[in-house]
């Protein structure tokens, strides 16, 4: 991302707003495509096994180029740009209760913790669901049946059944948890969209945002 980018990108006329290139294209086909991955896993999951399988298998990718994207992608991209420790995202918070946040061009500190949370969650979620996939895979936990045996062991499976049912219930409550943070995260774009009179899922899909006023952080 160029310095250019700092400048509006466009004003046609004087009742225009001037806007400026935030998300670059690449992460715009980054989120609507996993929002896409995401809701066909779910609506597929104990329905059609390969459908869910595949639609995981395009949700890792998608998190892998996103982890990757963080570190060499655009600027309002990187993680560098937008990640913030828990006290600048607490005082954020707290800001927002009061109605009194600052606008940021890119992520506020609060959207950039979600970011964190979403794509450790789905990592998480893509991860359980892989080693589910082939028992194979349970070899590369080897202290795991061992650990988990005595609570979810039955007659027929043993330790094997012990350690899918694990997986199974963490990999449903890490899917649980992901709607949860949809939810939240939708809200907060809401919110974020009326405190500050601009659509942010529109931005989401044209890559551009109003240009920043004083007191906005670019």
């Amino acid at each position: 991302m160029t310095e250019a980018n700092a400048h509006p990108t466009f004003q046609p006329d004087a009742g225009t707003k001037p806007v400026v290139r935030v998300w670059d294209p690449l992460i715009r086909v980054f989120h609507w495509s996993l929002v896409a991955a995401f809701a066909v896993a779910w609506l597929s999951a104990e329905e059609l096994d390969t459908v869910h399988e595949v639609a995981g298998y395009v949700v890792a990718g998608l998190v892998a180029f996103r982890l990757i994207w963080g570190l060499v992608g655009s600027r309002h991209a990187r993680f560098s740009q937008f990640l913030k420790g828990p006290r600048a995202v607490m005082s954020y918070l707290g800001d927002m209760a009061r109605g009194k946040e600052r606008r940021y061009l890119g992520h506020n500190p609060a959207g950039a913790a979600m970011i964190v949370a979403l794509l450790v969650t789905l990592s998480g979620t893509a991860l359980t669901g892989w080693l589910m996939a082939e028992p194979d895979r349970l070899a590369l936990l080897p202290d795991m049946p061992q650990i988990v045996a005595p609570a979810w062991a039955d007659d027929d499976g043993g330790a094997e059944s012990g350690a899918e049912g694990v997986l199974e219930e963490v990999h449903e409550t890490l899917a649980n948890l992901m709607l949860l943070l949809v939810a939240l995260h939708v809200g907060g774009v809401v919110l974020a969209s009326f405190r500050h009179h601009e659509n942010l899922a529109r931005a989401m899909v044209t890559g551009d945002k109003r240009a920043p006023a004083p007191g906005d952080i670019g």
